[in-house]
C-alpha cells in the first residue's frame, strides 16, 4: 500500500510520519505525474486560499480531483476538508466531492485554538483532537456518516471514500485515526 501527502504547504511531513509508524509507505506529492500507483491520499492542513491558489496554476489541482473523482481514497485535515467540502465563502470553487458544507476559520483565531478529547468512531480512549483555526461541518447529506462531534457540531464525518477532519491528528503521537483512514477508508474501498 502506498498513501500520498500533499507536500505543497501544512504538516505534509508529520502524517507521512504517522502513516510511516504504522508501517505504511508514503510519497509526498508535488507534481501530478506522483499520483501514479497510489492507494489513498491526504489533504493536510494549511490554508485552504493558498492550497485553492496552488492547485489551481498546476497541472496538480486537476489532474488530482480526476483521480479522487474516480474513487481514489481521500482524507482532507482543516484545510484538506475546505477543498473537499461544499460552501460558498473563499476559496471558490470547491471540489464538492463530500455532501457537506464546511466553513472555514469556524471554531475563531489562532489564539482560540483548543484541544478537546472526542469519541471517534467509538475509539476508546477518546482521541485529542487538536483545533486551530479549525472550520465548521454543516448540513451533511444523507450518505454522510458523522464520526465525531465537538460541543454537539461535528468535526469528522465520512462519505465513501472520503474522509474529513476538522482537527489535526497528525500533531499528536495518536495514529489511531491514521490508522483507521488505512483501514477502514482504504481496504475497504480497495
Amino acid at each position: 500500500m502506498k498513501i500520498g501527502v500533499l507536500a505543497i504547504q501544512g504538516d505534509f511531513d508529520l502524517h507521512q510520519r504517522s502513516l510511516t509508524s504504522l508501517g505504511v509507505q508514503t510519497v509526498q506529492v508535488r507534481r501530478a505525474a506522483e499520483l501514479n500507483g497510489l492507494d489513498g491520499m491526504i489533504l493536510p492542513g494549511g490554508e485552504s486560499t493558498t492550497f485553492h491558489k496552488l492547485l489551481t496554476e498546476t497541472d496538480m489541482g486537476p489532474a488530482l480531483l480526476d483521480r479522487l473523482r474516480s474513487g481514489l481514497p481521500v482524507w482532507g485535515t482543516c484545510a484538506g476538508a475546505i477543498i473537499l467540502g461544499r460552501g460558498t465563502e473563499r476559496p471558490q470553487p470547491r471540489w464538492e466531492l463530500i455532501d457537506l458544507e464546511v466553513f472555514r476559520n469556524a471554531y475563531g483565531r489562532q489564539v482560540d485554538s483548543f484541544v478537546a478529547p472526542l469519541k471517534f468512531g467509538g475509539l476508546k480512549p477518546d482521541f485529542p483532537g487538536v483545533f486551530i483555526r479549525a472550520p465548521r461541518f454543516f448540513r451533511a447529506g444523507n450518505r454522510v456518516t458523522i464520526l465525531a462531534e465537538v460541543h454537539g457540531q461535528p468535526v469528522a464525518a465520512r462519505q465513501a471514500h472520503i474522509l474529513v477532519t476538522s482537527f489535526h491528528p497528525e500533531l499528536t503521537d495518536d495514529t489511531r485515526i491514521h490508522h483507521y483512514f488505512v483501514n477502514q477508508v482504504i481496504k475497504i474501498a480497495g
